[in-house]
């Protein structure tokens, strides 16, 4: 066993190395997904896009990267993380790269299209690789963490592809950052392995995982090992996840697609001010994620039940994000700025417990990466529908104070669903524990 390579007394700490790995690749992951909404308000001179028809181009990824996450989760199930995500890198930077090449509205929407496909086995994988590694007091940390590089990627979108147009065209930001994807896919492939199978873990670190609660083969029940893919449909925790998702994704998504326009068009910042000030509300994303996901893991380290945990942070942070509606309110930038900050922080702490729950909730480890697939196929509807909303709205109306208070009131609704329709955080019953119908 790979756990034996390590000697000594002393409890070795590779899965921080690897949820590190995990940080990188997501950080990637969401800067070629980010890269166009900041690069696409400097590309006039070859493409000549209403706001309708950028909402199209930024739909198209998640059309592929939604409908592909049905087979995703399984297919992280079946193959396992390492070479789920290694190929799925090395697919999205292709798309990445090729991008450079496009030359008007289809090409683009078509590289856009496959770039979402290729993108789709990452949060799944993440959500696996958390699950196998992690004992359950730690969960909340390590998922703020690989989620976080979601919001390191649309943070340092702003600075790095503003300064590259700056220095060259928007064309190499394309290539740069496909390298980039080039270079994680490799050392992922090379580094990540099981826990017992990995020779920088040794027989303390796995000793701990493992009576910690990962979820591992070697700890499934065998009746739930059976439960089909298809059987999770009729939980309604499994429901309840893909629609609180749904919602917290509806507001997210205004950050990775429309928020650098949004700071152009309707707050007048320039080149400058938009790669500056821009990042912000990124930053403290990832701060207020990591801060958000310690102190959960500190209230289940204490014994705090982690059905409490979890609904006080997802159902909390959806009510802080749903501050997002005020923000098209307030006469002053620094006004605006400041309320979207802590929208989106309020944001990234819901979403490190919404995305703990698979961990939480499988009935196996072979589900893990399914109900990770599913909650995420459903909250990409958000994807598709919010740039196509937001687009129509801001043709229609002239600004984005109507987009902005539905994307609000929607977070809201995501909070009540999540208190009210999910009773507790636990492994999901053996079928035959409750005869027909919708499960709990």
């Amino acid at each position: 066993m790979g756990s034996n390579a390590v000697g000594g007394d002393r409890r070795s700490n590779t899965r921080w190395l690897i949820i590190g790995l995990v940080f990188v690749g997501l950080a990637i992951n969401y800067l070629d997904r980010a890269s166009l909404a900041v690069a696409l308000p400097f590309m006039g001179e070859d493409f000549q896009l209403s706001a309708t028809q950028q909402g199209l181009i930024f739909a198209a990824f998640f059309w592929s990267y939604d409908f592909c996450q049905l087979a995703a989760g399984w297919y992280v199930d079946k193959v396992g993380p390492r070479r789920s995500f290694a190929l799925a890198a090395l697919w999205w930077s292709l798309f990445t790269m090729l991008t450079a090449l496009t030359r008007g509205f289809w090409s683009l929407f078509a590289v856009r299209f496959l770039l979402g496909a290729g993108e789709s086995p990452a949060p799944s994988s993440s959500a696996k690789v958390v699950a196998t590694w992690f004992p359950r007091k730690e969960r909340a940390l390590a998922t703020s963490i690989w989620d976080s590089g979601s919001r390191v990627g649309g943070l340092i979108a702003l600075p790095i592809v503003t300064a590259v147009i700056a220095l060259t065209s928007w064309h190499g930001v394309f290539v740069l950052l496909g390298v980039l994807g080039v270079a994680w896919a490799a050392a992922w492939w090379r580094f990540y392995r099981a826990p017992r199978e990995h020779h920088r873990a040794n027989a303390e670190e796995v000793d701990y995982i493992e009576r910690g609660g990962a979820r591992t083969a070697a700890f499934d029940d065998e009746q739930a090992v059976a439960i089909k893919w298809r059987s999770l449909f009729r939980y309604r925790t499994v429901w309840a996840m893909m629609i609180g998702f749904f919602c917290l994704n509806s507001a997210i998504y205004f950050f990775i697609t429309f928020f650098p326009s949004y700071l152009v068009e309707e707050r007048g910042f320039d080149l400058l001010e938009l790669g500056f000030f821009g990042a912000i509300p990124g930053l403290c994303a990832v701060v207020f994620g990591w801060l958000g996901g310690f102190l959960a893991d500190r209230a289940v380290a204490a014994g705090r039940s982690v059905t409490v945990v979890r609904k006080t942070v997802i159902v909390g942070g959806l009510v802080g994000g749903s501050t997002i509606m005020f923000a098209a309110l307030v006469p002053e930038a620094w006004m605006a700025l400041t309320l979207l900050s802590f929208a989106y922080a309020s944001l990234s702490i819901a979403g490190t417990g919404i995305w703990s729950l698979p961990g939480d909730v499988a009935p196996s480890s072979r589900h893990v990466g399914s109900i990770g697939g599913l909650q995420n196929f459903a909250s990409n509807f958000a994807g598709i529908l919010t740039p196509l909303l937001v687009g129509f709205l801001v043709d229609t109306t002239g600004s984005f104070v109507l987009p902005l208070v539905i994307i609000g009131t929607v977070a809201l609704a995501g909070a009540a669903n999540y208190l009210f329709l999910i009773r507790k955080v636990e492994p999901l019953r053996v079928p035959d524990a409750t005869p027909g119908g919708v499960r709990a």
